[in-house]
């Protein structure tokens, strides 16, 4: 072997071998720094015409619920004039099948930014934390340099700009500099952004912050689809891309190993008819490596301390309550300290 090829094959293997080291240490950075996920789900349409987004939306919101992100962890964006409207045959629900098996409305749908509150500069304030003192905190993300956001998007979009119903629009800038701003303020980790919408993927070309994963339901100059009618409303119920998405999450649980990468590869041209696009390059982690939890599920950091003895706790509360199940009243012994069990 001559010199030269001596010295390129150890420069492949020293090269190998440190982006090992950079993607565990990258791994390991991301486990020790991540400590809650929130999800922000938006419909940005309204009208009787658009049942489909709010079925999109609502089918998202109930399988991160399921998954274990609590409703004070998501933020919900929607017109809510579907379950009302007078079109509706059957008032109070939104289903996202023709067969109509689960009414993702359901009971316990707690809806935070609803009809004309659903607004260009309400959403680009939620994600910044630059809301009106006095701000509900059922209507602020609260979250922190540990928090794992999963960001879902469902409307009407095109080239560089999404609407918001029907009324203003907020441009592929103006997206990418409010994730800036997160990040320079130290509001997330690492944030999954997804969107079905058409030309879904003209909206995170300029992303330019760190740690963000994106998916989108079209490219540009391509139309996001819808999947299927329901006779009994006469319109479209449910959007490819999240038809085929819930399709997969529905066989996720919260102790399952499932990557994002799995994720990533849902629809098929052949399913969506449109080409799903996905944009990784600021994201630190290869997506093999992240659990579809740590977007979709719950994080519940737990201490466990050691060394504690629980048994004096149990004689005292036994030795103070003997000898009194004749008495009228029961007797409740006081409060046990821990500090003495402690020092």
């Amino acid at each position: 072997m001559s010199k030269l090829k001596f010295a390129k094959l150890s420069l492949l293997i020293i090269s190998f071998y440190f982006s090992l080291v950079h993607s565990q240490i990258e791994t390991e950075w991301s486990k020790k720094s991540h400590t809650n996920n929130w999800a922000v789900l938006v419909d940005t349409s309204r009208f009787w015409f658009n049942y489909r987004h709010v079925a999109n939306v609502l089918s998202i919101y109930r399988s991160v619920k399921r998954l274990g992100i609590p409703d004070s962890q998501i933020i919900l964006m929607i017109a809510d004039d579907m379950p009302c409207n007078p079109r509706n045959p059957r008032p109070a629900t939104v289903f996202n099948n023709a067969n109509q098996h689960i009414n993702v409305y359901g009971d316990d749908v707690e809806v935070d930014y609803r009809g004309y509150e659903v607004t260009v500069e309400n959403f680009v304030r939620l994600l910044t934390g630059r809301l009106p003192p006095g701000t509900p905190r059922s209507k602020q993300l609260l979250t922190d340099e540990g928090s794992n956001i999963l960001i879902y998007l469902t409307g009407h979009g095109g080239d560089g700009f999404l609407k918001f119903q029907d009324s203003e629009e907020i441009t592929s800038q103006e997206m990418a500099d409010a994730l800036e701003q997160m990040w320079q303020k130290q509001r997330y980790n690492e944030i999954f952004f997804m969107l079905d919408t058409c030309q879904a993927a003209s909206m995170y070309e300029r992303f330019y912050s760190p740690n963000i994963l994106a998916v989108g339901s079209s490219l540009v100059g391509e139309d996001s689809l819808s999947h299927h009618v329901d006779p009994a409303i006469g319109v479209y119920i449910i959007d490819r891309y999240t038809y085929y998405a819930l399709a997969f999450l529905e066989n996720v649980d919260a102790d399952s190993k499932r990557s994002m990468a799995e994720f990533l590869k849902v629809c098929t041209k052949k399913e969506c008819i449109s080409t799903v696009g996905v944009r990784r390059d600021l994201f630190k982690r290869n997506p093999r490596d992240v659990p579809i939890t740590d977007f979709f599920g719950s994080v519940r950091p737990v201490e466990v301390i050691n060394n504690v003895k629980i048994e004096p706790i149990i004689e005292t509360v036994k030795n103070s309550s003997t000898n009194l199940s004749n008495k009228k009243y029961r007797y409740i012994p006081p409060l046990v300290s821990f500090e003495q069990f402690l020092k």
